[in-house]
């Protein structure tokens, strides 16, 4: 069997001084659930690895946030997506990246496809020129000033749209740089 590429997209970690996780030792985690290859990038919880284990992305996160709470007392959401959604989350960016600095432009990763449903409430109108696409588990924010200063981002963050799902964010540069560590 061959290895594949993952990225684990962990949540809330090394914030304010919160949840301190070092780099070093989430790539020993990694390691020690029988991963190979792990590496990090920035100090914000994001890894990759390669493994070549038949188990599921959901899988694959839940034991990573179990090896985390063991090894350093403290729960940490996390979200494993493979090289190949990667890719493909990139390829079908709605919005002009190469056009675009990295702070502008956002991914939410979720843990499942959320249903528009959810997206009722937002005025989109209200918000531009700040605009949303939803896309394969995620939703692409381009947000010109920065996720900062958006309204936008706050309003995709309420309850009513994300209640029930694992997400998490990425800026486009911090996405394109998974992209290119989790390539085969």
């Amino acid at each position: 069997m061959t290895n594949r590429k993952y990225a684990a997209l962990l949540r809330g970690i090394n914030v304010g001084g919160n949840k301190k996780v070092p780099m070093a030792e989430l790539r020993q985690v990694l390691q020690g659930l029988g991963h190979e290859d792990a590496q990090t990038y920035l100090q914000s919880g994001n890894a990759v690895f390669s493994s070549a284990t038949k188990k599921t992305p959901v899988a694959l996160a839940r034991e990573l946030e179990a090896a985390i709470e063991a090894h350093f007392g403290f729960g940490a959401s996390c979200l494993v997506v493979d090289g190949a959604h990667l890719k493909a989350v990139a390829d079908a960016c709605p919005f002009p990246a190469a056009e675009l600095e990295g702070k502008q432009l956002h991914v939410t990763f979720c843990s499942e496809q959320p249903a528009e449903s959810r997206f009722a409430s937002i005025d989109a109108d209200t918000y531009l020129p700040e605009e949303y696409r939803l896309g394969d588990r995620v939703v692409y924010l381009y947000a010109p000033n920065g996720l900062g200063r958006s309204k936008l981002a706050e309003a995709l963050a309420r309850p009513a749209v994300v209640k029930g799902l694992d997400v998490t964010t990425r800026n486009w540069n911090t996405v394109a740089k998974l992209v290119e560590l989790t390539r085969d």
